[in-house]
């Protein structure tokens, strides 16, 4: 029983190392993300069980042998590593209020604690008994509506409340998966779910995956999405004035393009004259690099690997083709507001890519450009609630309020402040 013991302790120490200081580049990265994405996000439940583990061990056996001894050293130290990611994840508040401060200036921060009131800073204990327990009260999905030929793949669900008055804007919700997996119903579920509480319609879709679907596919998919939206926002009861994307990885990558090709017509074949705009546009820990052009390692890496060639097709001119794929190449001045999210311990896809995009697109674009770069947060961080996912959308929630307040007095003829 003590050596059983001193494995549990010995295997949650090296997780929790791997949480606080992540194992570094190719091939380890897949190893390092899935484990401190886990138990960096399940810091307190794991803390939980493992207290209940060394109390039940040491009630049972007490501490009359060394391995005993090591394995509660282990656990001590687990414990109080853990006990530090989590200080780490509740900063993910201060991060995003002064991303939004930065991005949207002081003032219309404080606008908005007035009229919606301060981000509760508390840890969500009782959220956080079952994080994977994501519904809240009121929210119907409505599932597999068809938006284009395509079968299961060209399908969205529709996430509103009762009694959400005719005329809610709209959040599109993008899978991610490295463009090959994936599903509507696996992602930004916490996210959907509090703005459809909120007032919100959001609307998660499938798209076609590769290595069946070459790109372009899957952004076109995407924006035959915007026109179904646009087309069916009475039934539905959304404004199709104003639609938001998001997503994260691959729907990251997306979001992103999706904000800075509107409307552009070879993306659009057989639509070419429907409105593909976006309002806003958040991508989370996304894929903005896909030529390999800033020379970052892990970035360059993923350019070459196998994955590349699935998404873009054997055919694929490199740089011509790989090129045309990365949002990095189609920055613009018109782009919509942006709030780009990402985690510095991203093992996936690394943050010095959601920097690069960041500084270049404040370069050229006339609108608003927030960057939260989340302290000890990895790739998927906010797949399922935690203390670092609440807060990372309460704040969201208030950048799209923002946006949405600032595009209404623009139409109504109003300078907007920058």
């Amino acid at each position: 029983m003590p050596d059983r013991y001193l494995l549990r302790q010995a295997a949650l120490a090296a997780v929790t190392a791997n949480v606080l200081r992540p194992l570094p580049g190719m091939p380890l990265s897949p190893v390092s993300f899935f484990s401190g994405w886990l138990a960096g996000e399940l810091a307190p439940q794991l803390m939980a069980a493992a207290a209940v583990d060394n109390t039940v061990h040491l009630a049972r056996h007490g501490l009359t042998d060394r391995r005993s001894r090591i394995g509660l050293a282990l656990g001590a130290g687990s414990l109080v590593g853990l006990g530090a990611a989590l200080r780490i994840a509740r900063t993910a508040a201060e991060t995003m209020d002064r991303a939004l401060a930065e991005g949207l200036g002081a003032q219309a921060v404080a606008d908005l604690d007035d009229r919606l009131g301060p981000v509760d800073r508390a840890v969500p204990w009782r959220r956080l008994v079952n994080p994977f327990r994501m519904t809240l009260p009121g929210v119907t999905r409505i599932g597999n509506r068809q938006y284009a030929p395509g079968g299961r793949r060209t399908t969205l669900d529709v996430y509103r409340s009762a009694d959400t008055p005719p005329g809610a804007p709209v959040l599109l919700q993008i899978h991610g998966g490295g463009w090959v997996i994936g599903d509507k119903r696996q992602q930004g579920l916490p996210l959907m779910q509090h703005l459809a509480s909120r007032g919100w319609v959001c609307v998660a879709i499938n798209y076609p995956l590769s290595p069946k679907a070459v790109w372009p596919e899957h952004l076109i998919a995407v924006k035959r999405a915007i026109a179904w939206i646009r087309e069916n926002a009475e039934e539905i009861g959304a404004d199709p004035s104003f639609l938001a994307v998001t997503g994260g990885s691959a729907g990251g990558h997306l979001t992103a393009m999706t904000a800075l090709t509107a409307n552009d017509p070879q993306y659009q074949p057989g639509f070419e004259d429907v409105d593909t705009s976006v309002q806003a546009a958040v991508p989370f820990y996304g894929v903005y690099d896909f030529e390999g052009e800033t020379k970052i390692p892990n970035t360059v890496a993923r350019v070459r690997s196998a994955l590349s060639k699935l998404v873009l097709g054997k055919g694929a001119r490199y740089p011509e083709d790989y090129r045309a794929a990365s949002p990095l190449a189609r920055l613009r001045a018109d782009a919509p507001p942006m709030l780009v999210v990402h985690g510095k311990f991203d093992s996936l896809v690394p943050v010095a890519e959601a920097r690069e995009f960041v500084r270049r697109l404040r370069e050229v674009s006339q609108a608003p450009v927030c960057y939260a770069e989340l302290a000890g947060a990895q790739h998927a961080f906010e797949v399922f609630l935690s203390s670092r996912t609440i807060p990372v959308v309460a704040y969201t929630e208030r950048f799209l309020a923002a946006v949405r307040e600032q595009a209404g007095r623009v139409a109504e003829g109003v300078s907007p402040a920058r």
